[in-house]
């Protein structure tokens, strides 16, 4: 397969470029004709791929799982919802990815292994469940609670952006203020105390210092932040056992660090939950919740739970001895093993973390907004003092 750079016409008339994997030029006009587009010009592109690595947009996903449901449960056929969908898609690489879906349908391949084959689409949590609804003919039942859970994911990570956003904005002006001030403002004040030839205070000085230096050597700390965040990543990517530290750290950071972990808990067991209702076993739906922790030192303790269960514990004993969750939570999951009913303790686990996480990260933003005022005001401060505290004796000393 060759990746061929193409244009073609919509059945609006519009004109559109896109990439698309093709043996020839006679196949990509064929696939282009499936996709409801007429050919009109293409060649081969050398090293480039159709369908680039990184996720997708959520709401595409909640989309698709969100129509496929509604098509299957009206007894549309899969292949039929598909093309359905590749035609009513307005993401092009989305566009693509369901052509290519039904591509595979029409050549045998099962939903879900059409889905394995695009994992920068659907990760393994996604396929498997997939798999258990094909498997259990509850294929609607799983689309419904995959959009749901996809749902929940957004709304976690809009509070996870709210944590992040106010402090960000709020850095970065700090920052910036703290920079003009240092490169373009305490340097012409400089001057003005050089010529008076009076003492300076010792904060004066400080600030004096810390602007020669920033202008002199700003380049090198700029190169310098530079290249420690790409060392970083890229120990980050490659040790795991530096991945196992910082992600340790993370979680010990005060105020952020319970958050974090309560979020990224708050997904783990809205997923456990889901695909084992699914009717998927405990150690699998493990396996597959554990790939989507995004957090080497959690994604460890769940390893552990997989082996406890592994050797005979059963799911609270497990839960409770890596030591994960509070009390509470083990204990919802001891009644829901002991009354048959795990799968609704699972399900009220997942929503007292979803509830958990709204209510703790109310509570961070309340009091991150104070504290970041506070620091501004504190830095702002003592950069003002540094800087009047020397004009006001030159005024004073001025002949009246």
């Amino acid at each position: 397969m060759t990746v061929f750079n193409y244009r073609a016409m919509n059945p609006r008339g519009r004109i559109v470029y896109g990439e698309l994997d093709a043996a020839n030029l006679v196949d990509l006009e064929l696939r282009l004709k499936r996709m409801e587009l007429d050919f009109i010009h293409g060649g081969p592109r050398r090293g480039a791929r159709v369908l680039r690595s990184g996720s997708l947009p959520r709401q595409e996903l909640i989309n698709f799982c969100f129509h496929l449901e509604q098509l299957t449960r009206a007894g549309v056929p899969i292949l039929e919802g598909l093309t359905d969908l590749r035609d009513s898609t307005e993401h092009p690489r989305f566009r693509e990815i369901v052509a290519d879906l039904v591509e595979r349908i029409q050549g045998g391949r099962g939903l879900s292994e059409a889905l394995a084959e695009h994992p920068e689409a659907f990760n393994g949590v996604f396929c498997s469940l997939i798999r258990a609804g094909e498997t259990s003919g509850n294929l609607p039942l799983v689309l419904r609670d995959l959009a749901a859970s996809l749902k929940r994911e957004d709304e976690l990570a809009a509070y996870a952006r709210k944590v992040i956003i106010y402090p960000a904005v709020v850095s970065t002006v700090l920052v910036a203020a703290v920079v003009v001030a240092l490169v373009f403002v305490v340097p012409e004040l400089a001057k003005l105390f050089q010529s008076t030839g009076q003492a300076l205070p010792l904060q004066t000085r400080i600030l004096l210092a810390t602007s020669a230096g920033l202008r002199a050597y700003g380049w090198a700390l700029a190169l310098g932040i530079v290249l420690l965040i790409a060392g970083l990543r890229l120990a980050l990517n490659t040790q795991t056992g530096i991945r196992y530290a910082y992600d340790s750290l993370l979680l010990r950071v005060p105020l952020i660090g319970e958050v974090r972990r309560k979020l990224i808990l708050a997904r783990f067991v809205g997923l456990f939950s889901m695909m084992y209702a699914s009717g998927i076993t405990i150690v699998g739906a493990l396996r597959s919740a554990e790939d989507v922790m995004g957090n080497a030192a959690l994604r460890q303790g769940i390893q552990r739970v997989g082996q406890l269960i592994g050797e005979g514990h059963n799911v609270s004993a497990a839960f409770q001895a890596v030591g994960l969750f509070p009390p509470l939570v083990t204990r919802m999951m001891r009644v829901g093993e002991n009354t048959g009913a795990l799968d609704a303790a699972l399900a009220n686990v997942s929503y007292f973390y979803e509830r958990d996480v709204r209510e703790s990260v109310e509570r961070l933003q309340a009091l991150l907004e104070p504290l970041m005022t506070l620091t501004l005001g504190g830095i702002m401060l003592w950069i003002m003092l540094a800087v009047l505290g020397p004009v006001y004796d030159i005024i004073t000393k001025l002949p009246v």
